[in-house]
């Protein structure tokens, strides 16, 4: 059953959207959000194979709940249904990372249709972390196992399960930025600002002990920004 996360602030469209989406044949499990932000929420927590959102809502727009998504998850398939359709804000979606346009009205099977197609031409193409292991340097990171293994020395790690999980982010991002709030926002669940973000420096701090045999390897503080993982 394909997970799927639906943003609209049309609650009338949100339930013949949801209700037509389960009962087609395969079926759906359908998670609902009224807004951008209420989406993020959903999304976090649910993990969905693929979003359906509307651009125009209220708090948070579809725009920047995408430009949110994307900072730390480049993989989840992500179409807008919007009556939106001028080039400017194609443009725009697919710059944030949109996969597709369906342009309002819709009915679910057509919406079906789309989402199949989406997610056969995702399952065709083998990701870079769809084996489960990263190369960093002449380390390998399992992330399924959270090992890091010395593929010189055949040394092999073990790392916390959240460690993996941030190691993982910045080796699939390395030689770039990764922002200190998008990091926060995947692996905390919290209100505690000051405590998430001490628990982090707690873990990159663990992380650097890893690499120290390494010169070449390096987990650096962008002040003010973020964190990159550089390798030579």
């Amino acid at each position: 059953m394909i997970k799927l996360l639906l943003v609209e602030d049309d609650p009338n469209l949100c339930y013949i959207v949801q209700s037509g989406l389960q009962e087609l044949i395969g079926g759906y499990e359908v998670y609902t959000a009224s807004n951008g932000k209420e989406g993020l929420e959903v999304w976090k927590k649910h993990r969905p194979d693929i979003i359906i959102s509307d651009i125009d809502m209220p708090e948070m727009d579809g725009f920047e709940m995408v430009r949110r998504i994307r900072e730390t998850d480049g993989d989840v398939p992500i179409l807008f249904t919007s009556a939106l359709t001028s080039p400017k804000d194609v443009r725009k979606g697919y710059e944030l990372g949109v996969n597709n346009y369906v342009k309002k009205p819709y009915v679910p099977d057509e919406l079906d249709a789309h989402i199949h197609a989406i997610l056969k031409m995702k399952n065709g193409e083998k990701s870079r972390t769809e084996t489960g292991h990263l190369k960093i340097g002449h380390y390998t990171l399992d992330t399924d196992h959270a090992t890091l293994r010395d593929d010189t020395s055949g040394k092999t790690q073990v790392l916390t399960q959240r460690e993996a999980q941030i190691l993982q982010l910045l080796a699939e991002n390395k030689n770039e930025v990764v922002r200190r709030e998008a990091i926060l926002s995947r692996f905390w669940d919290t209100e505690d600002d000051f405590f998430a973000s001490r628990s982090l420096d707690v873990f990159i701090n663990k992380l650097r002990k890893h690499f120290e045999p390494d010169a070449d390897i390096e987990i650096k503080t962008v002040r003010g920004i973020g964190l990159m993982l550089v390798t030579g």
